[in-house]
């Protein structure tokens, strides 16, 4: 029997009239480590989606990076594993041209069967961060760029990156080729369909760089008033980059260093803020006469985010990989240091009139949940403003960073100083903390327990 479109409803009757060989619907559920989980929908099925939502068990959240349940959770596992309700994000349900069979995907969120929500849900937690600027009046203009490598020869055991190749020749290059043209060309249908992709699925997807390392892209989103959707489009780009590259015969990754001696990929956020009259409360820029003269919101702000950093880690680089990006000499962030016009700092202040001035935040890399590292930026920037918290001095443009001072992030001391947070708590809400530090610790313990190649190639011969 053919569902009348009376009783659809209007996205989801618009969707499927105009995309009429569509057979099934992808539901992508982000997960603690933004790895989208779900379940296919049959065409019929879709109205009842958007009627009354779906049941979903909270598995499909509480999960570590290999989909393994994580031990010693109340939620998930012990309690039996209860169906919850996940409704669907307005505006996700669009087609996936780069599937073989017609597809279309949304984007789900988790709530409680009353209509909470479900609290390890990191769009909800990054709801309630922005709730705490509307108090204040104020809006966050976001936009965020991500930076991923192109592989090729998957099926070896170490992938190497997809560099260009030498105009008419098979030939390739030697240097990391940052800002090639030719790269680009080389790849041209490659992105082309990334740009086709993004316009279907309404991700505004904007320039198109070919980053410092060889085989590394950026692709940038463009700015947002709305942080939600900001991150519903960094983590479908994510899912569209890696969707095309498997079309296409190539791999795309954005773990943070998938390789030793080239540049890591980070998520690069950049922020400012709107008071109610639409007034970016982050300008107008300082003189030159006296260029630490920024207004007492951004500042207070770079005080927040800059004094948050070590207790923030834990989410801006939530796993065992995520750390060997933070190496000096590889435009990453090595202190808690900001300034204009400069790409070695962590929080930068891009050049731009007194309407755009803004934030980059350059901490986080590429393998974040976005809505989580979204949220520990916001909850960060909301507390040094509300707390007045003043920044140390800034890095001038053109003066050197310097070399880092102590030993370089790592895990484990990351969620330490994340379990000491009485920041986290208050915006994260206290059980989201205590079940974030429990799946990045059983992750931890599982990595750690695992005998590498390296142990062999260091230690067997020579103990």
């Amino acid at each position: 029997m053919t569902t009348k479109r009376a009783d659809v409803p209007p996205e989801a009757a618009d969707f499927l009239a105009a995309n009429p060989d569509i057979r099934a619907v992808e539901l992508l559920l982000p997960d603690l480590n933004a790895i989208l989980r779900g379940k296919r929908l049959s065409r019929r099925e879709l109205a009842g989606l958007f009627r009354e939502g779906i049941s979903f068990p909270a598995t499909g959240i509480l999960l570590d990076s290999r989909g393994s349940l994580i031990d010693g959770l109340p939620h998930g596992s012990d309690d039996g594993d209860p169906d919850y309700v996940c409704l669907p994000v307005a505006g996700s349900l669009a087609p996936v041209p780069w599937s073989k069979t017609p597809l279309g995907q949304c984007l789900i969120s988790m709530y409680e069967r009353d209509g909470r929500p479900y609290f390890a849900d990191a769009r909800h937690v990054l709801a309630g961060v922005l709730a705490r600027f509307a108090e204040l009046g104020l809006t966050p203009v976001v936009a965020v760029e991500y930076e991923f490598y192109l592989l090729e020869d998957v099926s070896s055991e170490i992938p190497r990156p997809r560099t260009g190749r030498v105009p008419g020749s098979e030939r390739r290059p030697v240097g990391p080729r940052a800002y090639s043209l030719e790269d680009l060309h080389d790849l041209d249908s490659f992105f082309a369909q990334v740009e086709s992709a993004a316009a279907a699925q309404s991700v505004p997807a904007g320039a198109i760089v070919s980053e410092y390392g060889a085989g590394q892209f950026e692709v940038n989103l463009h700015h947002e008033k709305d942080a939600l959707a900001a991150c519903d489009h960094a983590i479908l780009l994510r899912r569209l980059v890696r969707g095309i590259a498997r079309q296409q015969g190539l791999a795309a990754t954005f773990m943070a260093k998938p390789f030793r001696d080239l540049d890591g990929s980070g998520m690069h956020v950049h922020f400012s803020l709107l008071d109610r009259d639409g007034r970016n409360v982050f300008g107008p820029a300082p003189a030159a006469s006296t260029p630490d003269a920024y207004p007492d919101a951004l500042r207070h702000a770079v005080g927040g985010m800059l004094a948050k950093i070590p207790e923030s880690l834990a989410i801006f680089a939530p796993n065992a990989n995520s750390y060997r990006r933070f190496r000096p000499g590889f435009f990453v962030p090595i202190a808690p240091n900001w300034g204009p016009n400069h790409r070695q700092v962590a929080l930068r202040i891009p050049t731009s009139d007194d309407a755009n001035v803004r934030l980059e935040h350059r901490v986080a890399g590429a393998d974040c949940n976005p809505y989580l590292a979204m949220a520990a930026i916001l909850a960060a920037a909301h507390a040094g403003i509300t707390g007045r918290i003043e920044p140390p001095p800034m890095i001038r443009e053109g003066e050197p960073v310097g070399l880092p001072t102590g030993p370089s992030p790592r895990w484990e001391s990351a969620l330490a100083a994340f379990d000491a947070s009485t920041l986290w708590p208050d915006y994260l809400g206290a059980e989201f903390c205590r079940v974030y530090s429990a799946a990045r610790r059983f992750e931890a313990e599982a990595y750690h327990a695992e005998v590498p190649g390296l142990d062999y190639e260091w230690y067997l011969g020579a103990l």
